[in-house]
């Protein structure tokens, strides 16, 4: 028997149907499955019968928990050629969702962290449900909040998004529409009625989310955010842990242990990706940039000793090279951003 695809691509009605197929793994992407949804979505582009194109998630486990990780592990530790072919492919799927001329809706009913949040994102419709958990955890594995974290964390109030890519904090629903991650709330159960109207009428998705639109509660980031904004201001990684230091509070003492437990160089790496996102004025800049730090990040110590310490061994200990935010230079993060050479840089679809 062949092994299902992982991802299910079809026309419903005037909707393209894009379904990731991948639940042993909470659909983490896959080069191929950036491919896949690279060619549907170019050829829906041009097609005059696709209206709108809605993306979810096969099985009750998540919508998309990151990227192979282990896949890209594997070649960082080697020559780094599929990481780097996984980045560029990835990257491409991010830009073209970000520019894209269609009505996109995406469900994240679940998990929905890393390249999950760079595939719905994008999205003009982002619907949450009572199952979903969003995060950027890249810190701690010494990777970076990438797939257009640049851009989306640094145009964020209240320093949210830096606070989100620092500590890699896990948020509901309800958080998710504080920070517009999501627009819309709908409880789980009634995702297969809302999403078969949709189909039926794709023209009148604004009215039918409003009609579904349920209640998901207070946001619990809602009694932090003066904190985070007035904690999460510095000008650097070490400005915002002796200001946490200085606050003394039983919330600022809490993110000072979650920052110790992260990467020294991963938490600065996320600090200037975001000071510079923010000042740029197109997204795919901001992913040339991108590239340029997964391309190198991939084959350093603290990407390979994360994925081992959180993902394979499980110990949860990593040892961070640096070991400390002082060990991180300037010129250190300088060789991470550097350009690379022109035929190797990043560039978006044709």
């Amino acid at each position: 028997m062949s092994e299902a695809p992982e991802v299910l691509i079809r026309m419903d009605g005037a909707v393209g149907r894009i379904t990731l197929n991948r639940p042993q793994a909470l659909h983490a992407l896959t080069t191929n499955m950036c491919r896949i949804m690279i060619e549907a979505l170019t050829t829906w582009i041009d097609n005059p019968i696709v209206k709108l194109v809605l993306i979810d998630h096969a099985g009750e486990r998540g919508f998309c928990a990151g990227g192979d990780i282990r896949m890209l592990a594997d070649s960082g530790a080697g020559d780094g050629r599929l990481a780097r072919e996984f980045f560029f492919t990835e990257y491409r799927l991010n830009n073209l969702l970000h520019d894209y001329p269609k009505p996109l809706i995406a469900f994240m009913d679940g998990i929905t962290m890393g390249g999950g949040v760079g595939l719905s994102r994008p999205c003009r419709f982002r619907v949450g449900t009572e199952r979903t958990t969003f995060a950027m955890p890249e810190t701690g594995i010494g990777l970076f909040p990438d797939v257009g974290g640049g851009w989306y964390l640094s145009r964020m109030s209240d320093h949210i998004g830096l606070w989100l890519a620092l500590t890699g904090a896990r948020i509901k629903a309800a958080d998710c529409e504080l920070t517009c991650f999501a627009t819309d709330y709908v409880e789980s159960a009634r995702l297969p009625e809302l999403k078969a109207r949709i189909v039926a009428e794709p023209a009148a998705v604004e009215t039918l989310l409003t009609e579904f639109e349920g209640d998901a509660g207070r946001p619990a980031l809602a009694a932090h955010q003066d904190e985070i904004a007035r904690l999460f201001a510095g000008d650097s990684v070490e400005a915002i842990v002796a200001d946490l230091e200085a606050a003394d509070t039983d919330w600022a003492r809490e993110q000072l242990a979650i920052l110790k437990t992260k990467s020294p160089q991963t938490m600065k790496v996320a600090f200037r990706q975001l000071q510079l996102g923010g000042a740029m004025k197109s997204f795919a800049d901001n992913m040339a940039m991108e590239y340029r730090i997964g391309a190198r990040v991939v084959q350093r110590h603290d990407f390979l000793e994360g994925v081992r310490a959180v993902i394979v061994d499980k110990d949860n200990a990593p040892k961070w090279d640096p070991p400390s935010l002082e060990g991180v230079s300037e010129a250190m993060l300088d060789g991470i951003f550097a350009p690379l050479p022109s035929v190797e840089e990043w560039t978006p679809l044709p």
